[in-house]
């Protein structure tokens, strides 16, 4: 189908809790000098002009990344992400790129890490590729995200992280995400997977959960961030990412990032957040 494009969402509160999620745990994984192995599944052009008519269209920036831009009192892991957003606008004087996960993620790489990135849609891989045909110790692919983790693990590296955040467009979505999760973990145990999942209908979101219970995977996260209360009407009411074998600082981070993200981003009080594990280790 092939429909979606982040363009139209680019900054909005599921990227920023995304982000900072992802940022954490490349963090934590820099803390080696060894190298490290990052696979982005579905990772769209990389970044994004939020001047666009796409992202001017919804605007949703203005309720995710516009609120930090310029807090004066920014909790110290939210100020590390906002400044990896600062760097591609030249300083920060004004908010016009968002950076996605690729992006991010090649402003934190070091020269002993290595990253592939993979993107199907046939407008948006081109813009990808572009973007980091420069890059040493990064290669785009245009191919399904979900068979790379088949393909290309365990990495030489024996450590890194998958970040899995398909756009949820087709419902065979949420079960490609699971037996894509079985796959890569059959041949990489010890890697760090993250797989963003938006809350639409919640129904769908406990069945993604109760699916990778059924898997036997230990150590499963859940974080999630709601702008207002579970709904049946149109529209993406929460966002969360389920990280297996997290970082053992994670689950504390989040506890205290996520009081200060619901009360910044969400001034209408309908915000709420939670840290739990699916199953612990």
């Amino acid at each position: 189908m092939l429909s979606y494009r982040h363009s139209f969402h680019a900054g909005n509160h599921a990227d920023v809790l995304k982000h900072i999620v992802q940022m954490l745990i490349i963090e934590n994984l820099q803390q080696k000098d060894k190298g490290f192995y990052y696979l982005d599944t579905h990772a769209g052009v990389g970044k994004y002009r939020l001047l666009s008519e796409e992202s001017e269209k919804t605007a949703e920036y203005l309720a995710g990344i516009a609120r930090l831009w310029q807090q004066k009192d920014l909790p110290e892991e939210i100020q590390r992400y906002v400044n990896l957003i600062k760097k591609l606008n030249y300083g920060g004087k004004e908010l016009r790129y968002y950076a996605g996960s690729p992006f991010i993620a090649s402003l934190m790489l070091r020269e002993q890490d290595r990253a592939l990135f993979i993107e199907l849609h046939p407008a948006d891989y081109p813009l990808l590729r572009n973007t980091f045909k420069d890059y040493q110790n990064i290669s785009t692919k245009r191919d399904d995200g979900f068979q790379q983790l088949k393909a290309t693990l365990p990495p030489k590296e024996r450590r890194g992280l998958v970040l899995i955040d398909p756009p949820y467009e087709l419902k065979e979505d949420y079960d490609l995400v699971v037996r894509a999760i079985v796959e890569g973990y059959k041949r990489f145990a010890t890697g760090i997977y993250a797989i963003w999942y938006p809350v639409v209908l919640r129904q769908q979101t406990k069945r993604i959960i109760k699916c990778l219970e059924a898997t036997g995977i230990r150590k499963i996260l859940q974080i999630e961030l709601a702008v207002r209360p579970d709904s049946d009407q149109r529209g993406m009411t929460a966002s969360g990412m389920i990280v297996i074998n997290p970082p053992w600082q994670l689950e504390s981070q989040m506890k205290q990032i996520l009081p200060y993200l619901v009360k910044t981003l969400v001034p209408e009080n309908t915000g709420s957040w939670k840290v739990s594990w699916i199953t612990p280790e």
